[in-house]
């Protein structure tokens, strides 16, 4: 049997008898004959309390000691964890992320990962060890300070493991029984997939699904590593996430993968810029700067009279303020009229990749919406995805009337969100 690891949410390690249920069936693998090793985030809401405590200490933390803050949940939980597996009669070694060689860049509280050494876990594993990392965290290839990777890194910290360390797969647990076509917190009837490529899983996690971060899925792409999601507090078979089906499944793609929304975002309008060459790329030049990701853009076309347009795009709201400072600066050289920000909107996509082959999607998607009542303020397609933005308290019946429309809705209410995240 190979190696095996296995990533564990803080719903899944929210409290001791979680730590213990997740411990048993580490143990259980290890039985079974696998080498693992486990990702583990912190417990519960645990890093939500750390960031409302340093926001009562200071307006603005530090980068660098923020990241400090923030990394000492993941080694409570990985303490912990090897403390009840010893419990158990087995052997198990915890490290952070420094110590398992997670190597990232130097920025602070959203770090990418630039290189895995894995030295001191094979060494673990070959003593026969059960190995525990602390996720989400790593340490900087130039100064070797202690770095975070940004909400959901434990699930990349999990696949970049699993790829140094050549894995069978990177088991993903969370306290949902899979994938779904919709998130169940929304939609009661959504199904559970069974299997979904990489191209797809992409789509739905940039566009606001929460089982899975965009940047593992990336990255297990990219080292064709498979993903299995599945439910720490259930024995039932989960999704499936990579290049083919797993083992002798033949599953058909469907036309629909699944319909996510996301209510992070928010968006802002640069009313009445000059339309002439330089001036988009300046307003974005700002934008990137500053390190904030931007998602749909939308240019009007230019009013004859004024030769000036409007230009909309969606960012993050936490980066809402740092945008608007930084275009502020942008005025006297632009000369545009004014700013506008709303973050009271929603995002929702449809993604499949048998939507490109398939004709009527496109209008299924906006007669559903206009059946539910929905305004569409911004639009936005690839080959595998139509999203769109609307008021965020649309949202939810938006959801489900895109999901029943397109026949994803189960025949009972078969999505059960277990640690009442999601995640």
């Amino acid at each position: 049997m190979g190696l095996v690891v296995q990533k564990y949410g803080g719903s899944s390690v929210a409290d001791a008898e979680g730590i213990k249920r997740v411990a048993k069936r580490i143990v259980d693998a290890k039985k079974n004959g696998h080498q693992v090793v486990v990702v583990v985030s912190a417990m519960g809401d645990t890093t939500d309390e750390l960031i409302d405590l340093a926001g009562q200490v200071s307006p603005i933390p530090a980068g660098r000691e923020f990241d400090m803050l923030l990394t000492a949940g993941e080694r409570i939980s990985m303490a912990l964890l090897a403390m009840a597996i010893k419990n158990l009669g087995h052997e198990a070694q915890s490290f952070t992320g420094s110590q398992a060689g997670v190597i990232t860049d130097s920025v602070h509280n959203k770090a990418r990962i630039i290189d895995v050494t894995p030295g001191r876990i094979r060494t673990a594993l070959d003593e026969g060890n059960i190995a525990i990392v602390a996720g989400f965290q790593g340490v900087s290839q130039d100064k070797k300070d202690i770095t975070t990777l940004g909400r959901g890194g434990s699930d990349t910290t999990a696949v970049a493991l699993a790829a140094a360390l050549e894995a069978e797969v990177c088991e993903i647990y969370t306290d949902v029984d899979g994938v779904f076509t919709a998130d169940p917190r929304v939609v009661t009837k959504a199904r559970k997939i069974d299997w979904i490529s990489f191209e797809d899983m992409l789509e739905l996690a940039s566009s606001g699904s929460k089982v899975l971060l965009h940047r593992c899925v990336e990255y297990a792409r990219r080292y064709n590593i498979p993903i299995h999601v599945r439910s720490s507090f259930s024995g039932l078979q989960g999704t499936w996430v990579s290049n083919e089906p797993q083992g002798d499944r033949k599953v058909e793609q469907a036309i629909i993968s699944g319909v996510a929304h996301d209510t992070s975002e928010a968006k802002i309008t640069v009313v009445g810029v000059p339309d002439k060459p330089g001036e988009a790329a300046t307003i974005f030049r700002a934008i990137a700067d500053n390190q904030i990701n931007i998602d749909m853009i939308v240019q009007n076309v230019s009013a004859a009279s004024t030769g000036l347009t409007d230009i909309s795009f969606t960012l993050p709201k936490t980066e809402g303020r740092k945008a608007i400072d930084a275009l502020e600066k942008t005025k006297p050289t632009i000369g545009f009229e004014s700013l506008r920000y709303d973050d009271q909107i929603a995002k929702i996509s449809l993604v499949g990749a048998g939507m490109k082959t398939n004709p009527g999607v496109t209008a299924g998607f906006f007669e559903a919406l206009s059946d539910a009542g929905v305004n569409i303020e911004l639009i936005s397609t690839s080959e595998i995805r139509i999203s769109v933005v609307t008021r965020a308290d649309e949202v939810t019946e938006a959801v489900r009337a895109v999901h029943t429309a397109f026949g994803l809705d189960s025949d009972s209410d078969e999505a059960v969100v277990y640690g009442g995240t999601g995640r």
